[in-house]
């Protein structure tokens, strides 16, 4: 029985303690990256570098996330016809600060507008999940500096921050090992399990034990996240695995003489190598094994009385 107190009569019963939902806490975002919500508050306008990948930001807002983990736009918009790469290569080549590859394409009627648009968020949401990885070294930011794209569709920081969140939390659920996010994968063979999907076969394909996620991403022109959602629910079929990275070489310390390299004729490592003989006697000499003299016995027997 648990005793509960009542105050006195005429007195006022202290507040209750404020609870946080958690809701409410992810819509004020997730705080994954300090600097970026310090950034997004000051209406800054630059490139945030990290160790995985970089934000563009224009008045607060990013308006480009590049990762070399995530295919760029340029895969998103070639992969499936949608631009061809002339056309693309050429509007890189004469884009400058004043007009961006984005308005160069939608000027000249090269692609729609809403496919543009949606291939750029796709691209944005994708670096991003990457760039906002933790990381153990501090970010870097450039005021002023932007990005040869354009602008295109600026994104709120907040819908960047919650949108990376959700995404973690969904491979979490998935299959909780990350470590089918980055190293490479290999096919395993399993009993009973359930047959992949048209997408996921295309992955299996590609699973070759060399190549991580984002490589069969970049090969398929797909997402990388779309492609880190297959891999992990394969994974969690039993239908591949990640190798684990290779040990390092040994490496000897600063200073340290350099080990002796061993030929074929090295003795130590030669099993061919004839046995050295005992030097002779002094002042006895010994005939060769290969002398031809027919009075080679003869000649042993009086070395040998001579001893």
């Amino acid at each position: 029985m648990t005793a509960v107190r009542t105050p006195p009569q005429g007195t006022t019963p202290p507040p209750r303690l404020p609870v946080r939902e958690k809701s409410a806490a992810r819509e004020r975002g997730s705080g994954l990256s300090p600097m970026l919500t310090r950034l997004a508050a000051e209406r800054a306008t630059g490139v945030l570098e990290r160790e995985r990948g970089s934000l563009y930001l224009a008045e607060g807002r990013v308006v480009h996330a590049e990762s070399p983990l995530a295919p760029g736009l340029d895969v998103l918009l070639l992969a499936h016809g949608t631009l061809s790469p002339d056309v693309w290569q050429d509007a890189v080549d004469r884009a400058d600060e004043e007009y961006g590859v984005a308005r160069l394409l939608l000027d000249a009627g090269r692609v729609p507008r809403g496919a543009l648009e949606l291939c750029h968020l796709e691209a944005v949401y994708d670096a991003a999940y990457f760039a906002l990885t933790p990381s153990s070294t501090p970010g870097r930011f450039h005021y002023g500096a932007g990005h040869w794209l354009g602008p295109l569709l600026p994104v709120p920081v907040e819908a960047v921050e919650r949108e990376t969140l959700r995404r973690r939390e969904l491979l979490h659920r998935l299959w909780p090992d990350p470590l089918t996010d980055g190293a490479p994968l290999r096919r395993a063979e399993t009993v009973a399990a359930p047959a992949p999907t048209a997408r996921q076969s295309a992955v299996l394909a590609s699973v070759d034990g060399v190549r991580t996620a984002p490589d069969i991403a970049r090969e398929l022109g797909r997402q990388a996240f779309h492609t880190l959602v297959d891999v992990r629910r394969l994974a969690a079929a039993g239908l591949l695995t990640a190798l684990f990275p290779p040990p390092r070489p040994h490496r000897a310390p600063p200073g340290a003489p350099p080990l002796p390299s061993r030929s074929a004729a090295d003795p130590a490592v030669s099993p061919a190598a004839p046995t050295p003989e005992p030097d002779p006697p002094p002042g006895i000499a010994l005939p060769r094994v290969n002398d031809p003299d027919i009075t080679l016995l003869k000649r042993l027997r009086d070395a040998l009385e001579a001893l």
